[in-house]
């Protein structure tokens, strides 16, 4: 959990700010500069001497919080390696795959085959970036077995556009300050038992901030026990009572100070860890009906179920706009989320069914070729964070969520509910029937809305329909129309002499076996 409120600091405020964030900056980065020369030679020892070291210069605290730092960024880079080897290893296999195949030669999706390349040159093309592909492998396994890892304090992205300032439109003094402010250091681990939950940085229940000064800075302090404390006062109005009861109670508070050079503000965040919520079994998450979610490009279709799987109400639309920069993409899901979670608590439902997505696979060249369109979409798709959001926000409002297979959601929603539910005054498109789909398979419910009935002559031997509503039941399903097809001839659905009439499905004199051989429709729940 994080909340961040700004700081109207004061130029004396700002200054003392910068330099002891700059100092701390410059330690951080020969912390990690030491550490990534150990590689995998890295040891309680090793740490025990670069602590000592740190807390000479500045105190037992601020050498932790570097020391943590530095740790979390070089198994930030490690992860990334790993997962680097995992999708160079993947496109390797599937390059190689396509290039084994005869050009123009169509793919085998039960086989597992794919198609082979559609021209001479394109062949030669991929032969040549398999080649590639093959030496960045060659050269991340090499780092990978000597503990090797490329980072940056400061940011990547940050350090190419120094080479490009005209086209980011940054003067290169402008530039120096964002440089400065992303590699300062002003952050500190919260400690449970300590006042206020945190001695390096304390923010007290008025809202008064105070600094721990490193022992190099000491000169700055304007308070006892080398503590700087600033004018301005710190204000959490979002989940502002959380914070207070943690603090009073001197519960562990992380907090981190960080300058916006372009909006030219500061900024003060908290950070502390909650306990986990609490797993509500199945049976009990979807005792009071679910709210059935189909994720797509631009929108969020939901639609509330009951527990019999009927779908209740209005489909609801909750829109947003993927272009831009990523914090307004990000923006963009939490308030999708927020309204899908408030939907939710409306409703009454407990729980929300979503789709098990993942397009790790469908994002690279091999899988889709030439069709640059769909991949981006695929691309933006935001599955992982959109999933990782809903996961972590539902738990605040105690909301389960279920996960579901997402095969053939669209096409059999689209089959059996688009249509039914379709009316003069609502409009069902695919994605409300997907959803669902996806709510009755969270439910258990298989989706079509009525099971096959046996042939005309093995009644006998199959046996009646597994499911079957009595005559009472109310709402039980009309008859069911004609598919086209082979069989049929392409007779529309509904259409034909006898499509209404279910006596004329058998072979002999209908009218005299209707009596024996009558079978109930289904109700809207099976």
């Amino acid at each position: 959990m994080a909340v961040r409120a700004r700081l109207r600091v004061s130029e004396t405020d700002a200054a003392v700010l910068a330099e002891v964030g700059l100092f701390l900056g410059a330690l951080a980065a020969g912390d990690l500069a030491v550490r990534s020369q150990q590689g995998l030679e890295h040891g309680s020892q090793t740490w025990a001497v670069r602590k000592r070291e740190l807390t000479e210069v500045s105190s037992a605290r601020w050498a932790g919080s570097i020391t943590k730092a530095t740790h979390d960024q070089w198994a930030l880079a490690r992860r990334g390696q790993s997962a680097e080897m995992a999708w160079l290893r993947q496109q390797i296999a599937s390059v190689q795959a396509r290039l084994a195949r005869r050009l123009g030669a169509k793919a085998d999706k039960r086989e597992g085959v794919p198609r082979g390349y559609g021209s001479r040159l394109e062949w030669h093309a991929k032969s040549r970036r398999l080649h590639a592909l093959r030496a960045r492998l060659t050269g991340a396994e090499a780092d990978w077995a000597a503990g090797r890892v490329r980072v940056v304090r400061g940011g990547k992205k940050l350090t190419r556009v120094r080479h490009h300032l005209d086209q980011a439109g940054l003067s290169e003094r402008a530039w120096r300050e964002r440089w400065r402010a992303a590699r300062m250091f002003l952050a500190a681990d919260g400690e449970s038992g300590k006042r206020l939950g945190n001695e390096t940085i304390r923010v007290t229940a008025a809202g008064q901030l105070s600094v721990k000064l490193p022992a190099t800075l000491v000169r700055l302090a304007n308070a006892p026990h080398g503590r700087y404390v600033l004018d301005a006062t710190v204000a959490f109005h979002h989940r502002g009572e959380e914070w207070r009861d943690r603090i009073t109670a001197n519960r562990a508070v992380a907090y981190r100070i960080h300058h916006d050079v372009a909006r030219g503000r500061w900024y003060v965040t908290a950070s502390w860890k909650r306990a986990p919520a609490p797993v509500l079994p199945l049976e009990a998450a979807l005792a009071q009906g679910v709210v059935a979610v189909d994720m797509n490009d631009d929108h969020l279709a939901a639609w509330r179920l009951d527990i019999h799987g009927n779908p209740v109400g209005e489909p609801h639309r909750f829109f947003y706009d993927l272009a831009g920069s990523a914090q307004h993409r990000d923006a963009q899901i939490r308030h999708a989320l927020t309204r899908v979670l408030h939907h939710t608590r409306a409703t009454g439902a407990r729980a929300i069914a979503i789709e098990d997505l993942d397009f790790t696979d469908g994002r690279c060249r091999e899988k889709y070729g030439r069709n640059k369109r769909f991949r981006r979409l695929i691309s933006r798709f935001p599955t992982a964070k959109l999933k990782a959001r809903l996961v972590a926000m539902a738990a605040e409002q105690d909301i389960a969520i279920v996960a579901v297979d997402p095969a053939y959601t669209s096409r059999w929603g689209a089959q059996h509910w688009q249509q039914p539910l379709t009316t003069s005054n609502r409009k069902v498109s695919r994605h409300d029937a997907a959803s669902i789909a996806i709510g009755r398979r969270a439910l258990g419910h298989p989706i079509r809305r009525r099971t096959t009935p046996p042939h005309d002559d093995q009644r006998d031997r199959r046996g009646h329909r597994t499911a079957q509503a009595r005559p009472e039941t109310r709402r039980r399903e009309e008859p069911r129309p004609r598919l086209p097809g082979p069989r049929t001839r392409s007779v529309p659905p509904g259409s034909g002499a006898n499509a209404g009439d279910q006596r004329a499905q058998h072979r002999s004199e209908h009218a005299a076996e209707h009596g024996f051989w009558h079978q109930d429709s289904l109700p809207l729940s099976l």
